[in-house]
């Protein structure tokens, strides 16, 4: 196939554009960093001269030809949430690299006379709010007035409107996502390795992470599925609360997780970055992509930090 993807050098499109390639597709990679696309890109694909024309880097949507024809556009750009903390600069920061992307493609997508068959275009388990639940929460769940979910409300908005133009549209929201060398995991190893790690607060906000072959794994399915569409939970079957999770590291890097940090603390380091994406958790399930017959690599949390890690 023929594919258009934004957000190629991110944690996940990274991995995604080496499966791709693998897979002998052709892909038009939308970057503001095309040497790194194309150093992973050869790095994991193992690219030899025959493949090197499968892959091409366009700085923005504007580059792309009219003569080009996409039978699937992808849609994963946006300033990573976790970064930085969250003050209004930052907050907006957030905002408009999703929804102006977003936007600009909806724009392609109408002006096109050739239009893509499916627009898969990333969201977030965000989506459904910071409200204490213990409840399993599929993808008809609902969000609330927090910052996470307001943002991924008003992007799906955006993205749904290719819907209207006949293009079946997948929404995929991700959760915690683990895997090698980037990624959530990446950012908690150093303190676990020193045995300084524990739980966050109580302890009881769920985690619902997935691992990143996993999490591939579901957009090839979106892909070959005709009839999966609109939201998809990119979660595993079995999410923790953060004290499980945080024995489960402990246990697979053998290091004690005896130091909590307490909420208080969380929240001046952090403030509301801090309140949303590690106090608050939901139990979000994945019921769309197991209804349709997705299999997971990696159902469980520890075989799943097993591989990362060893």
């Amino acid at each position: 196939m023929n594919i258009l993807i934004t957000g190629g050098t991110g944690f996940v499109g990274t991995k995604l554009c080496s499966v791709l390639l693998k897979q002998h597709h052709r892909l038009v990679v939308v970057t503001r960093y095309p040497e790194k696309v194309k150093s992973t890109a050869k790095a994991k694909a193992s690219i030899d001269e025959e493949s090197k024309g499968c892959v091409k880097f366009i700085s923005s949507l504007h580059k792309v030809k009219k003569s080009e024809v996409f039978d699937l556009v992808i849609n994963l750009a946006g300033e990573p949430i976790a970064n930085k903390r969250w003050n209004n600069v930052q907050k907006q920061k957030i905002v408009d690299s999703r929804l102006d992307t977003t936007t600009s493609l909806i724009e392609y997508f109408n002006t096109t006379q050739h239009k893509p068959k499916l627009f898969i275009s990333g969201s977030a388990i965000g989506y459904y709010g910071i409200t204490e639940s213990n409840e399993s929460i599929d993808e008809y769940g609902s969000g609330d007035n927090s910052f996470s979910s307001e943002l991924c409300q008003q992007w799906e908005a955006l993205a749904v409107e290719a819907e209207t133009l006949g293009i079946r549209t997948c929404l995929l929201r991700t959760g915690v996502v683990l895997g090698k060398n980037g990624g959530a995991l990446s950012k908690m190893l150093p303190p676990f390795k020193l045995g300084l790690g524990g739980k966050m607060g109580s302890g009881k906000q769920w985690m619902s992470w997935i691992h990143l072959d996993d999490l591939v794994g579901i957009i090839l399915h979106c892909i070959v599925n005709e009839e999966v569409k609109g939201a998809i939970n990119g979660t595993a079957p079995e999410p923790k609360t953060n004290t499980d999770f945080t024995q489960a590291l402990g246990k697979v890097l053998g290091r004690p997780t005896v130091l909590p940090m307490p909420a208080f603390v969380i929240k001046l380091l952090m403030g509301d970055m801090g309140e949303e994406l590690l106090l608050a958790g939901k139990k979000i399930v994945p019921a769309k992509a197991l209804a349709t017959g997705y299999i997971f690599k990696y159902p469980e949390l520890e075989t799943a930090l097993i591989e990362i890690l060893n």
